[in-house]
């Protein structure tokens, strides 16, 4: 794949908890000058990066990092930062409900995000590195039945990142209608690769500055 190849799958990232409005406006810059799948970004910045930047495709992320929060506030964040102009959302599910075995939690609190997104892409994080084999199977079968379009490995804040084994996994149990997106601890130009030729759509990453001279 040529660097213009991967950058087009790439969610060009800045979450962490200090980003200033100059972090945020540089990966816009150049998201739209490489070609960048989206920018994902904190929720406090989608109205004025969508402001300044209207052609830009902007994501944002919900429940995040730890995905505690009730249904209800997943939905009101969503339906918030589509109203100021997100494109896509990234939900984090509630772990401790699915680990509980409370699948009907991680449905409905879906489903309702579902709802919240009107129509904009939804990417639902399952924290694989918490999660055991028959977790991570139950989680594509409920991001597949709630009408999710991505099933998304990580966080990035989580004890590990995304293993080209889980997207393996996800390959055989999710629905055709969805699509994986790989994210933390993605780094070189080879991983990019690796998860793309595994069967990623989306690598959510903050290194993509690495491919930006060839591209």
């Amino acid at each position: 794949m040529t660097n213009a190849e991967i950058l087009s799958h790439i969610d060009h990232t800045v979450l962490k908890q200090d980003a200033k409005w100059e972090d945020i406006e540089q990966i816009c810059e150049e998201a739209l000058k490489y070609g960048t799948a989206s920018v994902c970004i904190p929720s406090y910045y989608v109205n004025r990066a969508k402001t300044k930047f209207p052609e830009l495709n902007v994501c944002t992320v919900i429940g995040f990092p730890l995905g505690y929060q009730p249904a209800s506030v997943k939905a009101f964040e969503a339906a918030d930062a589509v109203s100021d102009g997100a494109d896509e959302i990234d939900m984090v599910i509630n772990v401790s409900a699915l680990k509980n075995g409370e699948d009907d939690v991680v449905l409905n609190e879906i489903k309702a995000v579902r709802k919240a997104c009107d129509g904009q892409i939804l990417k639902v994080i399952i924290e694989t590195c918490c999660l055991t084999d028959d977790e991570k199977i139950r989680c594509c079968e409920l991001v597949t039945e709630a009408g999710a379009d991505y099933i998304k490995t990580s966080t990035g804040f989580g004890k590990a990142g995304a293993q080209l084994a889980d997207i393996a996994l996800f390959k055989q149990h999710i629905g055709e209608n969805v699509k994986i997106k790989a994210a933390g601890g993605i780094r070189t130009r080879e991983d990019m690769e690796a998860f793309l030729a595994a069967g990623c759509d989306r690598i959510g990453c903050s290194a993509a500055k690495i491919l930006f001279d060839e591209a």
